[in-house]
Formats: C-alpha cells, sequence, structure tokens
C-alpha cells in the first residue's frame, strides 16, 4: 500500500479531476497555480515523488505525460485513467474501434470511406468509452501531449465545456483543438505557441462538433 502525504494525495485529486473533466492530465504550470505554488518545479518535485512511491507514471518530453496508476492507496484504489498509452496487449482487446482517417469535406465523420483500419482495444484505457480513433495530423496540441501519429480516442458528442478537448469541423477541415466559448463565439485553442487560436463567428463558418477526446492511444518504438 501506498503511504502519500496530504500535499501528494490533494495532487493525485487535481489529476483526477482534470482527467475526468477535460481528459487530459493538468500540466505542471496547472497544478501550480491550483495550489497557489510560486513556480512549476514545485508541481515537479510533487510528481516526481508519486512517480517514486507508485502512484503515477510520468513520460519524458510533454507538459501532460501524467498516467495514474492502478495501486492500493491508504485503502483506496486509484481508477486507471491515461492520455499517453502504448496499443494494448492483445490479450486485453476486446473493444473494436474504426480508424478515421482523411475526412472529405461534407461527409459523416464515420463514413465507411474515412475507415483506413479498425482497432481491437482495452475500454478501461479511456476515461468514457470510445466510437472512434482519429489518427492526429500536424503538432498544433503538442503541448497537451497529443503528437503527430497519435490515434485520438474520440466519443462522438456535439456538445463540449469549455477546456475539454475536442475533433471540430471548421468548414472543409477537421481539427483536433480545445474547446472554448466567447460570448456568441466559439474559440478554439491550440497546444502549441506556434499555432493561432482559430475564431469561430456565428454565420461566418460552417461549424460542428465531432467528439470529445477521451484517450490517446501511441505505438512506441
Amino acid at each position: 500500500m501506498i503511504k502519500l502525504t496530504a500535499r501528494q494525495e490533494e495532487i493525485l485529486g487535481i489529476i483526477r479531476d482534470a482527467i475526468e473533466t477535460t481528459g487530459f492530465p493538468p500540466t505542471r504550470a496547472e497544478i501550480a497555480n491550483e495550489l497557489g505554488f510560486r513556480s512549476a518545479n514545485a508541481a515537479e518535485e510533487h510528481l516526481q515523488a508519486l512517480a517514486r512511491k507508485g502512484a503515477i507514471e510520468i513520460s519524458p518530453g510533454t507538459s501532460r505525460g501524467i498516467r495514474l496508476l492502478d495501486r492500493p492507496v491508504d485503502g483506496k484504489k486509484i481508477r486507471r485513467t491515461s492520455s499517453q498509452l502504448a496499443l494494448p496487449h492483445p490479450g486485453l482487446m476486446q473493444l473494436t474501434l474504426p480508424l478515421i482517417g482523411r475526412v472529405a469535406a461534407g461527409s459523416p465523420i464515420l463514413a465507411e470511406e474515412h475507415v483506413s483500419a479498425t482497432y481491437q482495444v482495452d475500454p478501461s484505457l479511456f476515461t468514457a468509452r470510445p466510437d472512434y480513433l482519429l489518427k492526429v495530423r500536424g503538432m498544433s496540441m503538442r503541448d497537451a501531449g497529443i503528437m503527430d501519429g497519435d490515434l485520438l480516442a474520440v466519443k462522438k458528442t456535439d456538445s463540449a465545456r469549455d477546456g475539454q478537448i475536442v475533433v471540430a469541423r471548421l468548414d472543409d477541415d477537421v481539427t483536433v483543438k480545445r474547446f472554448r466559448r466567447n460570448g456568441s463565439a466559439i474559440e478554439l485553442l491550440p497546444e502549441n505557441p506556434d499555432f493561432d487560436i482559430i475564431h469561430v463567428e456565428p454565420g461566418k463558418h460552417e461549424f460542428a462538433l465531432e467528439g470529445l477526446a477521451v484517450g490517446l492511444l501511441r505505438a512506441w518504438g
């Protein structure tokens, strides 16, 4: 059984809440801001301590590379969730999901012609049951730990809350961004300073939400 300090338990709660709310773990800066730390380094020190105790796993090189592990903590069990996962062992395969490649303008995202492959995965890997996988193109969500070539697990929905990572159709394109409302307009936020915010104004764009990110699959090596 893992013994944690009160502060470490608080940070685990922040991580769990962020995953349940947005589908992804928080950044070090977000943890520091939540707890009133002066710098993200303090959050990093607590995360490293949690990793040494086996409560979390940290993926180096990404700001949101934090994964909760199935370990008893002071009599409680951490529910395993993840934003960065290798493809599971074949023995765990239970859920069949279509992999969506390039999407033609104006056609349903789950149209048969868009399905380039199917994968069988363990449904417990995700924060909610996904309906499809979308191959990520580009690095606009790099700092959320979403890289070019990753397979984003998506739950089909037409609504989202501020801060959630969504798959959105904008005019002729399908994009992965963080969702935010700004009055009557919608903003699609990248997680990479090299990319601009996309402003969606009513009447100026054809816009639809295609789904909510609920996890990520990555083939390591």
